[in-house]
Formats: C-alpha cells, structure tokens, sequence
C-alpha cells in the first residue's frame, strides 16, 4: 500500500535522529545524576533544610520527566513500526489514518524534546518574569496588553506551567496599561526569552466608531526569575521605594491593600512593581530579587557582549520597532519578523499556540552568524 510504504518511509528518517537525540540528551550522566540525587535523599536530615530539599526534589523531577519522554519516543518508534508491520499482514486501508495519527504524534513529541536540547544558556530552566506595557494607541493599545496577557497566560495555562500576577495597572476605559507575570515551570524563561519585544496588532478598533483600521503596540520585557541570593550590591541612596495602594481587580489578581512597592533604580532608571504578595515586606522582598537580577543580568551582558541574549535590544514600543505583527483586518495572519515565521490562524495564536514561534526562534538563535563587531 502506498499510503504505508510512505508512513514507513517518515518513520525510517528519524531512526538516526532518535540515535542522535539520545546522546544529545546525555541519558547516560542523567541517569547517575539520579541515582546520586536519590542517594542523598535518604540521608538523615534531608528535610531540615527545606529550600536545599525542594531543590534537589525539582531536579529529580526534571531529570526523570527528561528520561521518561526519550523512553516513550522510543516505544512510539517501536509501536508505529508494529502497526505497520499490522497494516501490510492486514491490508486494511482503515489502518492508515490510525498508524498516521501515531506518526504524528511520534513527530511533534520528537520535535518538543529536541528543542529542549536547544535550552542551555545559564537560566533557561528558571521561571520566567514577563511584564507587559501598552504603547502608541491609547485605549487600543491596552486592550492590546490585555488581549496579550490572555495569550501567555493561556499558553502557560497549556503547558501545565502556573502563573502569578505580581503587578497589574488596569487601563482607563479598558484593557491593561501594564501587567507582570510570573510563570513558574521549567524551562519556562528558556521559551519565553523569545517573547521580549515589541509586538503589534492591526486590527478594526473597536472603541473607533467609525471603524477604522487600527495599529497599537505593546512591549514585553522577559526576564529569568533568579532565587538565589545574587551577590549584587544596591546602595539605598540609588532607590527610591513608593508605597501604594494595589489597582488590580482584586480576587485571585492581586491583594488590594496599601501594600504595593515600587522601587526605582536611579542610576539605571528601572523601575520593578509588586502588589501580589501579603505584607508590605514580602511585596519589598520580591521587587528587591527583580531588581537585583535584572541588574545583575546588565552587569552579565556587559561583561560577555549578550545583549541579544538575555535582554535583547531595547526598543521604542512604537512603529518600526515589533518583533511580530498580528493582523487582523483585512486578512489573518500573524509573523515574526525575526525568524519570519508566519500563522495564518491568528485566534488560534491568540488563544495561547505561539509554539510555532518559540520553536523557529530556539531554532533561529542557534543557527544565526554571529554579527562582527
């Protein structure tokens, strides 16, 4: 049957990829990591101290979650090949859609997996911190914002990720004049780092009565939420720390008592929110660990010339300026004019599928020449 002898043919290109992946994976040292991981854990007083405890029991989980899906691309390989092997005895035509419908899922999951490999910079397994501000065109722009942190949350939602809202300044008539997000999974900054940017909508706004055709911008600044202690030095005469009263939703959004900090970094002039935490002193603590990675993450870049890796280029959030447009009017489409990746299903991206995005950009990244000096 032609239909197999194709299947058969897919399956067969991705025999020395799954060969290739494994030793790209390191299976072999991950497994003596876990081993060595479980060793310590059943020594006395593992549980004392809690934070080095829950440390270890995150590495564990990823190690074997890592472990766990190569194991399974194989069984898939090998249960495909038994299917076909089922398809020509049979010769039954109904098995083509089911033995394709494995094939495929073989092919995404190998797809994910591999561009894990691609996550190795110094924070890509961390948490991600992704805040948004609306930009040029007022009203349409925070409903921009809005229609934005929809997206992500949905996405991370997808992934199983969790997420928490530190900051959120809701807009005057609608939408979000700006909003920080802390998505808490692994890998979550080494897929996000693809989101920082501007991004653009075109669209018919509706808060125009005469329904004009309308582009509005919104940037997003994605930062690796770094838990140690960074050794990074903030004199007080460089901070100004603003007090005030939380302006989001309330609920689950944030705490709305007058326990909000802001503080601003003088000499650099970022400026870190947090709302969401109890106590005036928890808001202060977090927004003093955003403030310090970010700055450490400056110092980082200067000393090693990564300024398109873990800040990228600032721009305005203005005309000329996005890393991805999504238009809506008059037709959909939404590309990244980076890796120019485009998606024709613009509600399906807003929805929260920007896989395509993240994995060109993972694969744009590491391919790219490296610009001269």
């Amino acid at each position: 049957m032609v239909e197999l002898d194709q299947i058969k043919f897919t399956l067969g290109t991705y025999k020395e990829p799954l060969k290739e992946l494994k030793g790209s994976l390191d299976l072999e040292n991950k497994a003596l990591r876990i081993e060595e991981i479980e060793g310590i854990m059943e020594e006395p007083g593992f549980w004392d101290d809690t934070e080095k405890s829950q440390n270890y029991m995150k590495e564990l989980k990823n190690l074997k979650d890592t472990a766990d899906e190569y194991k399974g691309l194989e069984q898939s390989y090998e249960d495909i090949e038994t299917l076909l092997e089922m398809g020509y005895e049979a010769e039954d035509p109904e098995l083509v859609p089911e033995i394709q419908k494995e094939l495929d899922d073989f092919v995404s999951k190998f797809d994910e997996l591999r561009l894990s490999t691609l996550l190795c910079d110094e924070y890509d397994n961390a948490n991600a911190i992704l805040t948004l501000h609306a930009g040029a065109g007022g009203t349409e722009a925070m409903d921009w914002c809005a229609m934005l942190d929809r997206m992500y949350e949905r996405w991370a939602a997808n992934k199983g990720f969790e997420v928490e809202v530190l900051d959120i300044l809701e807009g005057d008539e609608a939408g979000l004049k700006s909003v920080t997000l802390e998505i808490k999974g692994t890998n979550a900054y080494g897929y996000l780092k693809s989101e920082h940017g501007v991004h653009r909508l075109v669209r018919i706004s509706p808060f125009n009565a005469a329904g004009k055709r309308q582009t509005s911008f919104v940037s997003c600044d994605v930062m690796p939420d770094i838990e140690q202690d960074l050794d990074v030095e903030v004199a007080d005469e460089d901070i100004r720390i603003d007090v005030f009263r939380s302006s989001g939703a309330g609920g689950q959004k944030v705490n709305k008592t007058s326990s909000a900090i802001r503080i601003t970094h003088i000499p650099t002039g970022i400026v870190v929110q947090c709302q969401n935490e109890r106590s005036q002193y928890q808001n202060k603590d977090k927004a003093m660990q955003m403030l310090k990675a970010k700055l450490y993450l400056i110092k980082q870049q200067e000393n090693a010339d990564k300024e398109s890796g873990i800040r990228g280029e600032q721009k305005d959030i203005n005309f000329g300026s996005q890393i991805r447009s999504y238009v809506l009017q008059p037709y959909t489409m939404v590309k990244d004019t980076r890796t120019q990746q485009e998606v024709a299903n613009a509600s399906g991206v807003l929805d929260g599928n920007i896989d395509p995005f993240i994995n060109a950009y993972l694969k744009w990244i590491h391919t790219k020449p490296v610009e001269e000096n």
